[in-house]
This record gives structure tokens, sequence and C-alpha cells, in this order.
């Protein structure tokens, strides 16, 4: 059920109540929920006494814009980002990344600090460059350096930080795509311990009505060694002695919840979410590659050398050329349109046609067996409230996202089997996981199926605050 919040979850209206969200970016509903439930005992618990169940992601199913539409209730379109880069305005290679500054709508911390309530965040995508809250924050991910940027509210907890740790802050995993498995997987337990201490700390030395942390160590575990437990995946050998690595990861996520509910009380409420999940990358569909083989795309002369080039270093013809396409987790796909692009040939009468033509050509697509691949496409007029700055004309998940969109010249062919910005096991899958936990209230392991932008309006419920009206999401209700 989903309707105005009516259920036993927020049947205490007269005080609002504190929250804690705990953000496992890329956390999987399939390894938490089913074949790992009984090794993640806290998780089971949560399940068992509260709610739980997936939680549909932002399309494109990708951490930015995915947090910001969870924490805002509004959607990509509505924000006006698509990805970590967009195109900043018509030209053919001018991108900016979606910082802090891309955010014009408030978030929950936003709403919350306007009444009064104070906040800690620890790495939420697109808090850095850090501005003000009422409370105290750590920056995310995007944070250049913590050396030489200022990555803390107030400034004054950039040192709490550093003497607690020992030494400067880690916002992330440096080189999560790489060979050298070793080095990585002791990176990734390394960093996550540290952004533990941290929370574990904030939250005991901190005053707050709301919590809020994201751990980017689960996006990168999954990067880099999904191909180790999955036998399903393309790459699997079994025995491998990376086998139980993410297992064991997931086990310490789970201790680390724990203690979060060790020192909750009861006028607390926990929400563990992700914002979207995973699943096995089975190969990459070289977008450029393709459209050039039917014509859509020209270029004035072959790609030099005999390694891969990135699209950004062709020569394009951009008279002869209809479309071209970016890669990454999902594809994007942009039409040279007269009057738009400098030098777009597709006139406007012939947009929407040409538009229709691409969709029902890649929607076709097969893969290297010559069975359907299963690619989606979607218009961003259709799927979202409204449409701000530049999306991308379509928006492509190969094989609904089993396959990486590829932007880059040089593979030899439409399908490639590495990545050509380093190795990487997984690709992303539209269904995150949320789960409550309200230790008031037995929640009976009730079902839950949620999307992304209901986050915002449930926390403020819980909090006692009013939601406002031009939020997209709904109150989750049991």
């Amino acid at each position: 059920m989903r309707n105005g919040g009516s259920d036993v979850l927020f049947r205490r209206k007269s005080r609002g109540r504190r929250v804690i969200i705990a953000g496992l970016d890329c956390a999987a509903p399939q390894l938490i929920f089913e074949r790992w439930r009984d090794s993640l005992p806290t998780f089971r618990t949560l399940m068992e006494q509260g709610a739980y169940g997936p939680l549909t992601s932002t399309i494109p199913a990708i951490t930015v814009p995915a947090w910001s539409s969870m924490f805002s209730g509004k959607d990509p379109g509505t924000l006006g980002f698509y990805g970590f880069r967009n195109r900043a305005n018509y030209t053919y290679h001018q991108m900016t990344i979606a910082t802090s500054g891309a955010v014009k709508e408030p978030r929950i911390w936003d709403l919350a600090g306007n009444a009064g309530l104070q906040t800690v965040l620890v790495g939420v995508p697109q808090t850095y460059p850090v501005s003000a809250v009422n409370g105290h924050l750590v920056s995310d991910f995007l944070t250049p350096s913590t050396v030489r940027n200022q990555y803390t509210f107030p400034e004054s907890l950039k040192g709490e930080i550093e003497a607690l740790l020992g030494h400067p802050y880690r916002v992330d995993v440096d080189n999560f795509r790489t060979d050298d498995k070793d080095d990585l997987l002791q990176r990734i337990w390394d960093v996550t311990e540290e952004h533990f201490r941290v929370v574990h700390y904030l939250m005991r030395e901190k005053p707050w009505d709301l919590f809020a942390f994201v751990e980017i160590g689960v996006d990168r575990m999954h990067h880099g060694f999904w191909k180790y437990h999955d036998s399903k995946h393309p790459k699997y050998e079994r025995g491998n002695r990376f086998e139980d690595a993410t297992l064991d990861y997931y086990r310490y996520l789970d201790e680390q919840v724990k203690h979060i509910l060790d020192v909750m009380d009861d006028d607390t409420v926990l929400l563990v979410v992700s914002d979207h999940g995973a699943q096995a990358m089975e190969g990459g569909f070289c977008i450029n590659e393709w459209l050039r083989e039917r014509g859509y795309l020209v270029l004035k002369e072959e790609p030099e050398g005999d390694g891969l080039v990135p699209f950004e270093r062709v020569e394009v013809d951009w008279q002869k050329t209809r479309a071209w396409g970016a890669g990454g987790y999902y594809g994007r796909l942009f039409i040279n349109v007269a009057g738009r692009e400098p030098s777009g040939v597709v006139s406007p009468d012939e947009y929407e046609g040409f538009r229709e033509e691409l969709i029902g050509e890649l929607t076709s697509t097969t893969g290297p067996d010559g069975r359907p691949l299963g690619t989606v496409c979607y218009k961003p007029e259709d799927i979202y409230r409204r449409v701000h700055n530049i999306p991308p004309d379509v928006i492509v998940y190969f094989g609904n996202l089993r396959w990486r969109s590829v932007g880059s010249f040089g593979h030899g062919g439409v399908y490639t089997f590495e990545n050509d910005v380093g190795p990487d096991d997984a690709n992303h899958a539209q269904d995150g996981l949320v789960m409550v936990y309200d230790p008031r209230t037995s929640l009976r392991g009730a079902r839950l199926h949620a999307q992304c932008m209901d986050i915002a309006p449930t926390v403020l419920r819980l909090m006692g605050l009013p939601v406002p009206e031009d939020v997209q999401g709904k109150v989750i209700a049991l």
C-alpha cells in the first residue's frame, strides 16, 4: 500500500521522531534479502521486525542523480541533471560535473534546518562543494582532495576527524578499476572502516535530529569483485580465492548497522537504503561504433593508433552526422539537431520521426549470439514531470542494464567484453532496497515496494515536518 501515511509507522503525529538513514550505495537486494539473509543477522532482524522491500531507482539508475532524487523527492528532470557528467550547452564536447552546486531543489536536511532541527551528513553524494547546514557535514566522493579542499562544515570538524583517524580522511577508494585485486580489497576495507569510525564518532558526539550517511565502498566492492561470487557471471571461476570477499564485506556492514542499533533510543527510526542495485555485467555495447555502422555517425578519418580511442579524440564530420552517443552504465544518445547544435543536420520537423527510428533500431538490437539483447529506451519528457537543462534525447539501457554503453572506438566491432575505462564486473540494476525499523513497533516483516523519491516525504513525516506540495514521492505506508 502507498497512501497518505495513516499507518502505524506514523501514528504519533504530535511529535516528530529522530531519523537515521544508513545509505549503502549499490547494495543489492538479492544478496541481503535472499542469498545471504541467514549470514547477516542484523539485516535479518530488520527484515523480521521491520519492513523491507525493493526501492526502485531513478532513470537512469546511477548514484547521481539517484541520491539527490531520494533526498529531495524530485525526479532527475526536475533536478536538471542526468548523471555525473551533463551537457553544459549544445556544443558537442563541453560537459559539467553535477556537484552540490547543481542541486537547486531543497533536500530534507534543508527543510529540517529551516525548522530548527539539526542534521549530521557523512558522504552523501552532491554535498561537495560544502555549504552550511544546521549541524555537521562531511562531504562526498566527488571531493577532489581532502588535503587541498575544505570537505567539512564547520571547517573545524576537519581537524576533529583527522585527530580521530591520525591521518587525512579519504572520501573514496581511488582507482577501483584495477587488476590488482589484493590491493583493491585492502583499500576498500580500509576506507570503509575509516568512514564508519567517523559515522560512529559523530553519532555519539554531535547533536542531531537527522543523521544520514552514504557508504560508497559497497559500490566499489561490486564493481571490483562481482564476478568472484556470482556463478552466473560470464567470467566466474568456481573456487576462486575471492569467492567470499563480498560476503565478508556484507558481514562487516551488518556488524556496523548493529552498532547503530545498539545506541538507538526508542525515539529514533532507522532506514537502510540503497540508491540502485547491482548485477553481472555481461559485456559492453559500442554505441558509437553501432551508429557509425548505420551511417548515423560519420568520421572524417579513421581513429589513429591500434588501441582504444575516446570519442572526444576522433574527428567527427558533424555536417554528415545525425546522432552520437556516450558511454557509461547506461547509454546517452544525442541527436544533431539543426538550429540547436552548432552543425545540426536533423531538422526540427524530422526530429521526432528520426528519434522513433533510432529507438526502434536500438530496442531491436541483438547480442553476439543473435538473440534479442532486451534493450530499453526512454524519452525524457515521457518519464519526468519536467525536463530542465539538457537531457539526452534518448536514455538507453542496453540489455536492460546487463550491458554497459561504450562510447570509444577501436573495439573491432559493436560488442566488447573488456571495459574501456578499466576492469569492471558489475552494472547497476533498477531496484535498490529499503528497510525500515521502528523500535517502538514490530512491523512484522511487512513487504514494501517503494520508489526512491518516497524516502524524502517519509522522513519528513517521521520528523513531524510538512511535506511540500511539489514533492513527487509518496509517504511510505504499511
